[in-house]
């Protein structure tokens, strides 16, 4: 009996993963499901999608493109935003410096930038100096870049950013979360079509985007 049990189970394994795609993605392959489902921001007629990244990662690098330009082609219907992957401490200069560009409001005009400096001119932004240095070349003021670096809120919003991804269960970058509740990763959509050439699983990590964005909808 529990050899015929095993064999069931491992049967509806196999017919579950035969059947997951992009277009069709399948819980526990391409994403998973939050146990508990977190707040999202609200905007009327917006799905939330979150991206969860780190600036050092070559992946996030990878991905940025073709997920700008996605969330950009989808911006009528999805509330795209960021958040980094923090530690918690101030010592992760990284998290640090977006919580900083945050408060000055300026994380979104600068994202690239960020980008830029870690993946083209290869500057690693991994101290203080580092990214005041950076700050400064990129034409922010000093005194103000200072202020909020050092400042109290800046201190806390790293210490909520690491909370957060505790939340969602985030342990690698990029991982895009859905609704609050659908998490998926290139690497998932990767592993659960193993037969999927490598340049494309970008593009079809954007497909189980547009399906995960569909089901919220409904």
């Amino acid at each position: 009996m529990r050899r015929i049990a095993l064999s069931l189970v491992l049967a509806a394994l196999a017919a579950g993963s035969a059947f997951a795609s992009p277009n069709n993605p399948v819980n526990g392959a391409e994403f998973r499901t939050l146990a508990a489902a977190q707040p999202t921001q609200k905007v009327e007629g917006k799905v939330e999608v979150i991206e969860f990244f780190m600036y050092h990662c070559p992946a996030c690098y990878a991905v940025d493109t073709p997920l700008t330009d996605w969330a950009k082609k989808n911006e009528a219907k999805v509330n795209f935003r960021r958040i980094h992957l923090s530690s918690g401490e101030l010592r992760d200069f990284e998290a640090r410096l977006f919580a900083t560009l945050e408060a000055l409001q300026m994380q979104d005009a600068m994202y690239s930038k960020v980008l830029d400096a870690w993946h083209k001119e290869h500057r690693r932004l991994r101290s203080d100096d580092e990214n005041v240095g950076w700050a400064v070349r990129n034409g922010i003021d000093k005194e103000k870049f200072l202020s909020a670096y050092n400042s109290f809120g800046v201190a806390m919003r790293v210490k909520s950013l690491a909370r957060m991804a505790d939340n969602y269960g985030v342990t690698g970058t990029p991982t895009i979360v859905v609704n609050g509740k659908f998490v998926t990763e290139p690497q998932m959509v990767a592993q659960a079509n193993p037969n999927m050439p490598r340049d494309e699983v970008i593009p079809s990590s954007l497909q189980v985007l547009d399906a995960l964005v569909a089901r919220s909808q409904h």
